[in-house]
């Protein structure tokens, strides 16, 4: 399992700015090692976003996307004490979920 995701959630007003550093190899299947095999893909596919278990995003990436991803995105509506859940899954069926509150 990947290492803990850190999440930030501060909100201003009607609007919550939420900030979300991934930690993940995200590999695009194109490099190749030491011995010149091509090191297998692995990324993150879906990312999901929910404010008190109410889903506010999904996101679809690919290989495109740079090691230990961070987003960032803006939920109207949240206030502090209110629970930001992230989540994701990779290619190889991996997961992580992590939870934040809004400060």
């Amino acid at each position: 399992m990947a290492d803990p995701m850190r999440i930030r959630a501060q909100a201003a007003g009607d609007k919550t700015t939420v900030r979300v550093l991934m930690s993940h190899e995200m590999e695009t299947g194109q490099r190749k090692d030491a011995a010149g095999k091509v090191i297998p893909a692995w990324f993150i596919q879906e990312v999901t976003a929910a404010l008190n278990g109410k889903p506010v995003l999904t996101a679809q990436w690919g290989t495109a996307v740079a090691k230990n991803p961070f987003m960032q995105f803006v939920v109207k509506g949240a206030k502090a004490g209110d629970k930001i859940t992230i989540s994701w899954v990779d290619n190889k069926g991996d997961k992580r979920t992590d939870e934040a509150t809004v400060a």
